[in-house]
């Protein structure tokens, strides 16, 4: 059985990954998961084998600090049925679920959905942890008491402390007990490295690609794969108000979408806003030139910007033309220079960081 310890100084000395005290540090919470989760569960003369949930684990800290990559060998350390699943993947299927038993009249639709997911993993891995919609603030408690009855250990990243879980959310005095559930049992670390190794990798990159030719789809591929580790992408979907935004490829905090799959559609600022607040990174190809002839496509686009430059997220883009050049005529040129102004701030080697 390999200790994450281990992993991590084979790996450092492979030169795969960089030595990081603060990473470091945390190594020994997943190993005491790993040792829990593999111990023979305890038997007596009068019950069967049962095994009580280990302290999970709530990692949290700075975009790019290598949560992820942690969480990635400590899922390869196990030897116990195990997934790794991002959040937000993972309470799409919780819902799908919940639909599901409701239309076969089931008086408790969770029971069902629960029991699925405990008949199947003995941990959890989850990715980017975060709640921004009342209806997976209203069911993640009670789920969550289900898999810690059942021996199921949770692991999750975030990076957001516990404390501000649904911050300024609706109702939130309702998902209060669900923090303290959090800090009953698991283990809150905070990952303080100094080092932002996403956006090392972006430094003195170039990240506006044009034209939107076959080199500008090999390059962004290439930052995709090496930005998200080769990993298998799942869309995500973010609710929004009663309705669903899908970005069709996510992967550790980076979202890639093409410039219809976002401005092509009837989106508005509170859809760019919880976008923004879901990513770290976007990689959006094959902006258009933009012109009155894709005048609401070209709002979209300066309302998706603005969000994404409030929030500090990272653009990578594919385009018809430099900035500057995307927009030359019809209704919103004058206006446009500026939304020009932040895209080119935003391809900055300092830029989020």
């Amino acid at each position: 059985m390999t200790r994450i310890k281990d992993l991590y100084e084979t790996r450092v000395a492979a030169g795969l990954i960089q030595e990081d005290a603060a990473q470091r540090a945390v190594l020994s919470e997943f190993d005491r998961i790993r040792e829990d989760l593999e111990r023979p569960a305890k038997r007596s003369l009068f019950r069967r084998a049962s095994k009580e949930a280990p302290k999970g684990l709530y990692l949290w800290g700075g975009v790019g600090r290598g949560k992820s990559m942690l969480m990635d060998l400590f899922v390869e350390c196990l030897d116990v049925p195990v997934r790794r699943v991002h959040f937000h993947a993972f309470m799409q299927e919780i819902h799908a679920g919940l639909h599901e038993a409701r239309a076969q009249n089931v008086q408790d639709a969770l029971a069902p959905v629960a029991a699925k997911v405990i008949s199947e993993v003995r941990c959890l891995a989850f990715d980017e942890m975060q709640i921004t919609d009342i209806t997976d603030a209203m069911i993640v408690g009670r789920l969550f008491e289900a898999l810690f009855k059942a021996g199921v250990a949770v692991v999750t990243t975030s990076n957001r402390v516990p404390d501000d879980l649904y911050k300024n959310g609706l109702n939130r005095q309702l998902f209060l007990p669900f923090i303290d559930l959090l800090k009953e049992r698991m283990s809150v670390q905070e990952l303080i490295s100094p080092t932002d190794y996403r956006q090392n990798r972006l430094t003195g990159a170039r990240v506006w690609f044009s034209p939107a030719d076959a080199e500008a789809r090999a390059s962004i591929q290439s930052i995709w794969d090496d930005m998200t580790g080769k990993g298998a992408a799942t869309p995500l979907h973010i609710t929004v108000k009663g309705r669903r935004v899908e970005i069709p490829a996510y992967r550790n905090g980076i979202a890639r979408a093409a410039f219809h799959d976002l401005c092509g559609q009837p989106l508005g600022p509170a859809d760019y806003l919880a976008l923004a607040d879901s990513v770290k990174v976007l990689i959006l190809e094959n902006i258009p030139a933009l012109s009155r002839s894709n005048f609401n496509e070209a709002k979209r686009f300066v309302t998706m910007i603005d969000a994404l430059y409030e929030a500090k997220v990272r653009l990578i883009a594919s385009a018809k033309a430099e900035p500057e050049m995307l927009y030359l005529e019809g209704e919103g040129v004058f206006e446009f220079e500026r939304t020009a102004s932040r895209l080119r701030e935003m391809q900055d080697a300092a830029w989020g960081s």
